[in-house]
């Protein structure tokens, strides 16, 4: 099978690169802090229109318990996925070095 070189990245960056680059990271850092208390809310809210409908009042807690977790457990996602992207690996675990374009998906 023969060898392709892969092709290789060009080093030459528009002067409004390093400014773009600062504003995609504050943006994922701000979407991951807001994850958790956006969750706990949507949780509040789902938990006392369920307190409303069923009469009940122990639902509203349960609904915020579950916000959290899905909040938290949604952070963590996207902490990993930033981390894993910012490596430049793929979804295997390899980096872009050693790949090889068999294009035969094995």
């Amino acid at each position: 099978m023969p060898y392709h070189r892969p092709i290789p990245d060009s080093k030459t960056r528009s002067r409004f690169a390093g400014g773009v680059d600062a504003w995609v990271q504050a943006e994922k850092y701000i979407q991951i802090a807001l994850v958790l208390p956006s969750g706990a809310f949507i949780g509040w809210l789902i938990g006392a229109w369920l307190d409303s409908r069923f009469h009940q009042s122990w639902i509203v807690v349960a609904g915020v318990v579950l916000g959290i977790i899905a909040g938290l457990s949604a952070a963590i996602r996207l902490a990993i996925s930033f981390t894993s992207g910012a490596q430049g690996n793929d979804a295997n675990g390899a980096t872009g070095a050693g790949k090889e374009g068999s294009g035969k998906g094995l």
